[in-house]
């Protein structure tokens, strides 16, 4: 096993890892195109790497520590250049209880700390802006505020 085909593993098994990520980490390893995309192949082909994998860690992830959105964790991946399917593979297995259950925890924080605001239309605003921010759609937060 070559010395860059070991480093490469070890880059993987650290974390989940997409194509592009790995191909640009070895290239800056010296690798040539060739050489990078055989040892890419042999990387997918033992499992080091699989971009359905990556994106469902990813999205499990950024849901559950930062409370992302369906719409902005799509985005990101897709920016990392995963795959419509994976992508939509990854955001199926988000629990959809927990995920208004967060659309709620998240809009009512931060009606919370903007209790000081006299105008409620305003706090409304200032509620829905932040949740679009993090990738909810309006959809999705229109509800919290049906009376």
């Amino acid at each position: 096993m070559s010395s860059l085909l070991k480093k490469a593993c070890a880059y993987c098994i650290y974390q989940e890892r997409t194509h592009e990520e790995v191909r640009t980490k070895l290239k800056s390893w010296g690798a040539d195109c060739d050489e990078a995309e055989e040892t890419l192949a042999w990387l997918i082909t033992e499992n080091f790497i699989n971009e359905s994998r990556f994106a469902r860690q990813f999205a499990g992830g950024k849901f559950r520590v930062k409370k992302w959105g369906k719409k902005k964790i799509a985005f990101e991946l897709k920016s990392r250049g995963i795959s419509p399917y994976c992508i939509q593979e990854a955001l199926s297995e988000i629990d959809g209880e927990k995920y208004l259950a967060t659309v709620q925890e998240l809009a009512e924080k931060k009606a919370a700390a903007l209790a000081t605001e006299p105008d409620p239309f305003v706090v409304q605003k200032k509620v829905i802006t932040y949740l679009l921010g993090k990738g909810y759609t309006f959809d999705e937060i229109s509800h919290l505020f049906k009376t």
